[in-house]
């Protein structure tokens, strides 16, 4: 059978396949691959990093072989307008400095961002987010068997054989891990008194830290065990990680926790005390290992459908266990409320017209962020280097109502 086209159903089809060309290459902002790191740039310090010429904007995000699932913005959730705004704005210094913006909706990659400093495969400086990621170590140490969650209700100094308990500060046996997890501690050293220890560097090595903590400290009572950010906590869950693990607690990090997620191109710092890995900050990670970290914790402890932490302890881990008042709000603003805090993850309400979303996120200084909202399934992921940027209230007024139906 012989069909003819007229001229006119013939240019309809012309236009028709032009207009399908147009709408895929539009998915894209940025036609260009996402910017990679060169290797001269790998080996420079994160603030020698040279800016980018452009910024990238990605509604489509590429598939790289690590694990990550990938979407399209607008088409498998969000509002592609309102985030691409965002992103526009945020390319526009009009935010502050952000390095990368990256959004995961039910268990896709939506979108992704570059911009100044962000490279796709340059990990980047995650601050005091490292500490949620110690955390999710002793989960996984727990999911091992090294601990149970029943062990974090037992005194800390348990764990650590090396200490002598001779000269302990009275109630030093009152810190659980429990307690270190939600930085209530109750350590009470002054400044001067830390320097002066410090004066003394090999009496730190291994639990010789723990040691002179302990010694150092003021009374251990229930009036000191109050919420204190920082205050060496991190430090106590490293110790019991690499009290509990076979061998040591960089290898066990290394091997039995980040390699199970696909993370190999990372950076973790030693700690120049105690000689083990640094508890509160000063790792780096890429953003998309920074996703896979948050989809670990959005997924109850599971990553590729096998149980890396416990499920008890990731619930307890993104709650509210303590609540931290409003009082000094990290990087909220109009929209958050009720700040509070888990295992070593903050928590806030967000605010949306009548109602509240709930929302976990590990924090970094100047901008490191993996913001979860469970109920809509949706994380979110920047990094920057600008202390003064509300990125949780861009989260509550920006970008969650995007993925409000």
């Amino acid at each position: 059978m012989t069909t003819n086209f007229k001229p006119m159903d013939l240019l309809a089809v012309m236009l028709l396949v032009f207009l399908s060309s147009f709408t895929a290459a539009g998915t894209k902002e940025n036609s260009t691959p996402a910017p990679e790191a060169t290797a001269a740039e790998a080996g420079l310090s994160f603030r020698d990093i040279p800016y980018l010429d452009k910024s990238f904007i990605d509604v489509a995000p590429g598939y790289r072989k690590d694990a990550l699932v990938v979407g399209e913005l607008g088409v498998d959730g969000g509002n592609k307008g309102m985030i691409v705004e965002l992103a526009r704005e945020i390319a526009n210094g009009d935010h502050g400095k952000f390095d990368s913006m990256l959004i995961a909706h039910k268990g896709k990659l939506l979108f992704e961002s570059y911009y100044l400093r962000g490279r796709i495969n340059l990990p980047h400086p995650q601050a005091s987010a490292t500490k949620a990621y110690t955390g999710l170590a002793l989960g996984r140490a727990i999911q091992l068997g090294y601990l149970t969650m029943a062990d974090l209700d037992r005194p800390l100094v348990s764990f650590l054989k090396e200490l002598n308990p001779k000269n302990f500060v009275k109630g030093a046996e009152r810190i659980t891990l429990n307690h270190a997890l939600t930085m209530r501690g109750g350590l009470l050293i002054s400044e001067d008194k830390w320097k002066k220890v410090e004066e003394n560097p090999d009496a730190l090595k291994g639990q010789g830290l723990v040691q002179a903590l302990l010694e150092q400290s003021g009374p251990i009572t229930l009036e000191s065990q109050r919420f204190e950010y920082g205050n060496f906590n991190p430090d106590l869950v490293m110790q019991v990680i690499e009290a509990v693990v076979p061998g040591t607690a960089e290898d066990f990090i290394k091997n039995e926790f980040l390699n199970k997620l696909g993370i190999t191109n990372y950076a973790w710092s030693t700690n120049p005390n105690s000689g083990l890995p640094q508890a509160g900050s000063r790792a780096s990670m890429t953003s998309r290992d920074m996703v896979k970290l948050g989809t670990l914790a959005m997924n109850k402890g599971k990553w590729n459908g096998e149980q890396l932490l416990p499920e008890a302890f990731i619930s307890k881990a993104i709650d509210r266990l303590v609540d931290t008042s409003d009082e000094e709000f990290h990087y909220g603003g109009k929209d958050t409320f009720n700040q509070g805090y888990g295992y070593f993850w903050w928590s806030a309400d967000m605010r949306h017209g009548d109602k509240s979303y709930f929302s976990s996120s590990a924090q970094g200084g100047y901008g490191q962020q993996i913001i979860l909202l469970k109920e809509l399934d949706l994380q979110v992921v920047f990094t920057g280097h600008d202390n003064d940027t509300n990125y949780l209230q861009i989260v509550a007024e920006r970008i969650l109502p995007a993925f409000v139906q």
